[in-house]
């Protein structure tokens, strides 16, 4: 766990690379929680929650929910410039993933996983319990 003095240094990239690896937790031990078995059914359905199509539609249900704190971490996130947006996705779309992720990252950062968890299952309508 970082004090905040700390994670005010942690660029916004670095906390939107962590992040991702965040959501991804959140997706697998959902998934596997559900009972999916095989690695292929997995990887398939995971994509359902890890596109940047799909990270923006889950970003804008919890958007009215964040703290003040929290947004600010989102809009940083999302403000990344970027050079490379994959194909399956727009500007926007990806621009909202990305802010998403960093946000993710900044709570995990901060040692607060029950508000990733809490975000991740209002996000995408699921429990993680």
């Amino acid at each position: 766990m970082m004090e905040e003095k700390e994670l005010c240094t942690v660029s916004t990239a670095a906390l939107a690379y962590l992040g991702d690896s965040v959501v991804e937790i959140c997706v697998r031990e959902y998934l596997v929680k559900q009972g999916l078995g095989t690695s292929a059914r997995l990887n398939a359905v995971s994509l359902d929650f890890v596109r940047a199509p799909k990270q923006a539609e889950a970003m804008e249900r919890i958007l009215p929910l964040l703290s003040s704190e929290e947004e600010a971490v989102f809009r940083r996130g999302r403000n990344i410039g970027h050079t490379n947006t994959p194909r399956s996705a727009t500007v926007s779309e990806y621009r909202v993933a990305t802010g998403m992720e960093a946000l993710f990252g900044y709570l995990y950062l901060a040692g607060r996983n029950d508000r990733i968890r809490e975000l991740f299952s209002l996000a995408y309508g699921v429990s993680l319990s």
